[in-house]
C-alpha cells in the first residue's frame, strides 16, 4: 500500500499561488493520506471549505476532518444566522473505510511574542489486509520543542493506552431497542499504530528521539536510508536557503519490516512542504 503525508499550507503552493485542486493532485494515488493545515472558511482561501473540496477532488478516497483551530466565521443573511466556522486542522483520507476516528487537541503554551495555535492529531482506524492499524495525521508545534515533546508524551500515553480503553463503544449492547450499535459488532482498537505529519523537529532532535522511546520507527530508516538524507522543507532566511526534514512517518515496531521504501517529492511544489511517500507491505495479513 502507499501512503503519504502532506502539509499543504492551506492551498498555497512554494510560488505564492493557491491551488487546492493541484495539492489533491498530487496525492491522488495513495492508498492513506495524511494532510496537515486544511482550513475552513478563511478570508485568505476564499472563504472555502477545503475538506468538502478535497473530497470531490479524491472521489475514491473515504475522508475524516479534524479541526483544532475553531473561531466563529457566521454571518446574517436574509436577517437570519449563517452559522459557519474558521477552521484549521489535519485530514485522513483512505480507499479503505475509516471505521472510527478520534480527534485529540495537543497541550499548548499560551505565547505571547508569536503567534501559536491549538495543534490537533487526527486518529482514524481502518481495516486493512494486514489487519487493523489505526493511523495518526499529527501536526506539532512550530514554537517550542518543550511544548512539542509535551504534545509527543500526551498523544504516546493515548496510544499505549488504545487497547485497553477500547475504540469509540465498548461492552454488549443493553438496549437494542435503542440501537446504539447498528448492529455492528465491537470495533477494534490495535496496538498497531502509524503516526504521519509535520513533526517540526529535525532528525536527533529530542522529539526526534522521543518518538524511538516510545517504540515508534521512522520509516525512512526502516527503508535503509540515512534519517538525515533527506529534506521536506526548504526555505531562504537571510538569504541563505535552508533544507530541513521536518515531515515524517513512524510506524510500531512490529510494521517497521514491512516498509519497502520512502521518498520525499522534492520537485513538487504545491505547498511550502514536500510530500513523504511510504511503500508498506500492508497486504499480509500479521502473525496471531
Amino acid at each position: 500500500m502507499k501512503l503519504v503525508s502532506y502539509n499543504i499550507q492551506y492551498g498555497f503552493g512554494a510560488d505564492g499561488r493557491y491551488d487546492l485542486e493541484r495539492a489533491a493532485h498530487v496525492v491522488a494515488g495513495a492508498d492513506i493520506i495524511a494532510l496537515q493545515e486544511v482550513e475552513r472558511h478563511w478570508q485568505r482561501t476564499n472563504d472555502d471549505d477545503q475538506p468538502e473540496m478535497l473530497g470531490r477532488l479524491l472521489p475514491d478516497h473515504y475522508w475524516v476532518y479534524g479541526p483544532a483551530f475553531d473561531m466563529d466565521a457566521s454571518t446574517r443573511r436574509d436577517g437570519r444566522v449563517v452559522n459557519r466556522r474558521r477552521q484549521f486542522g489535519t485530514m485522513v483520507l483512505s480507499r479503505l473505510p475509516i471505521v472510527w476516528s478520534r480527534l485529540h487537541l495537543l497541550p499548548m503554551r499560551r505565547m505571547t511574542a508569536r503567534l501559536n495555535t491549538q495543534n490537533p492529531a487526527l486518529e482514524c482506524m481502518v481495516r486493512t489486509p494486514a489487519g487493523p492499524i489505526r493511523f495518526f495525521s499529527l501536526h506539532l508545534a512550530h514554537i517550542d520543542a518543550g511544548e512539542r515533546l509535551e504534545q509527543l508524551d500526551f498523544v504516546n500515553q493515548l496510544h499505549q493506552r488504545a487497547p485497553a480503553a477500547g475504540g469509540p463503544w465498548s461492552g454488549a449492547d443493553d438496549e437494542p431497542h435503542r440501537n446504539w450499535t447498528n448492529g455492528e459488532p465491537e470495533p477494534e482498537s490495535p496496538p498497531e499504530a502509524i503516526w504521519m505529519g509535520d513533526f517540526n523537529s529535525l532528525p536527533g532532535s529530542a522529539e526526534y528521539e522521543r518518538m524511538a522511546a516510545g517504540g515508534f520507527v521512522d520509516a525512512t530508516v526502516a527503508a535503509g536510508q540515512q534519517p538525515d538524507g533527506s529534506f521536506t522543507h526548504l526555505r531562504t532566511v537571510e538569504g541563505r536557503v535552508q533544507k530541513r526534514r521536518l515531515d515524517y512517518c513512524f510506524v510500531g515496531a512490529s510494521l517497521a519490516s514491512r516498509v519497502r521504501s520512502v521518498s520525499v517529492d522534492n520537485d513538487e511544489i504545491a505547498s511550502d512542504h514536500h510530500p513523504v511517500w511510504i511503500d508498506i507491505d500492508l497486504e499480509t495479513p500479521m502473525p496471531e
